[in-house]
């Protein structure tokens, strides 16, 4: 393979083109995917943010759940923002029952954790494998309740207004090739964090 890896964007919800954007600048070929075909002939996959249920609603409509699915089972690099961290998880707090996982990440996400849309916020986060801080927008946004032994802890963000201040939540994790933040960074000019995930995939290839 070229050192260009093929990412695809999963184009159902959330900032599809932003994604797109970051990951051609980041070094890598983005596309579009909605259909089985199109995450067959990809080297890696973004799951942007949006509306978790509805996302996985949509992916069982589009026949894409168990390709995608067994994708990631067989080790296809991943990358979830917001509502993509939650799809990957292997369990969701405070969604729907017949809400899908990917179970790419063994962890257990508690989906609208910051409270709702008037309670978006940012902030500057150290984030593992990234020098200097990262701006992170948080919209509606998740965290990661518990990590399985598997996972690395990559950044944390405390001090919320309207939360525990003394309690650090975890808003970006990793597990092998499958890479997860409770934040939007496809919403700032900041690529480091894509170009993570595309190293990730030019390495697993």
């Amino acid at each position: 393979m070229s050192s260009e890896p093929v990412i695809g964007v999963l184009a159902m919800q959330g900032a599809v083109r932003e994604h797109v954007a970051m990951l051609e600048e980041a070094g890598a070929r983005a596309t579009p995917v909605r259909r089985a075909g199109e995450l067959s002939e990809v080297d890696g996959l973004v799951l942007p943010g949006g509306e978790s249920t509805t996302m996985s609603k949509l992916l069982e409509t589009f026949e894409l759940l168990e390709p995608l699915k067994a994708r990631i089972a067989e080790g296809m690099p991943a990358f979830g923002s917001c509502a993509g961290m939650i799809l990957l998880a292997r369990q969701t707090l405070d969604g729907r029952p017949d809400q899908q996982q990917l179970g790419g990440l063994d962890v257990v996400v508690r989906r609208n954790a910051f409270g709702r849309q008037v309670d978006s916020f940012e902030a500057d986060l150290d984030f593992a494998g990234v020098d200097g801080e990262v701006r992170a927008v948080f919209i509606r946004a998740p965290w990661v309740e518990k990590a399985g032994d598997g996972v690395e802890v990559l950044a944390t963000v405390s001090g919320v207004p309207g939360l525990d201040g003394d309690t650090a939540r975890i808003v970006a994790v990793r597990q092998g090739a499958v890479l997860a933040t409770a934040f939007h960074p496809e919403l700032t000019p900041d690529v480091r964090v894509h170009r993570l995930f595309v190293d990730l995939a030019r390495k697993a290839a």
